[in-house]
């Protein structure tokens, strides 16, 4: 109790921090089951997305994925290093096409069953609670 008469003890009760720690619990687990398929989690989603998708402005593309714009362009920057992406620009120079490769598109097959097998597990765990 502090001299205000706050009791922050509550707070160990914040259903914001449980989900953040919950997220990351979750995320841990994807990229455990991911290590060797030479995506991380993010990529492949990412990947995963462009595949259904096609080419799309990147502002669109991180308004689909719950990104701000940085974060997806952190996440692009080794994509496209690699050869999995294409980032064009747009009859705007401001707007920025992001677009799958045949490249990217092996790669998300080839990390799909690992994928698979932590979708299938995740959803059988209690991760709420």
């Amino acid at each position: 109790m502090t001299a205000s008469g706050i009791n922050f003890a509550d707070t160990r009760q914040c259903a914001c921090s449980a989900a953040r720690r919950k997220s990351r619990e979750l995320t841990r687990f994807y990229e455990r089951a991911m290590r060797g398929t030479g995506l991380r989690a993010a990529q492949f989603t990412l990947l995963a997305t462009l595949i259904q998708t096609g080419p799309t402005p990147t502002t669109r593309l991180a308004d689909f994925l719950g990104l701000d714009r940085t974060t997806l362009t952190r996440n692009l920057r080794p994509l496209h290093r690699d050869g999995h992406v294409t980032i064009e620009d747009g009859a705007d120079r401001r707007v920025h096409k992001v677009g799958i490769t045949a490249k990217g598109a092996e790669a998300a097959e080839r990390a799909y069953p690992a994928w698979r097998r932590a979708q299938d597990a995740a959803l059988a765990r209690p991760w709420v609670g």
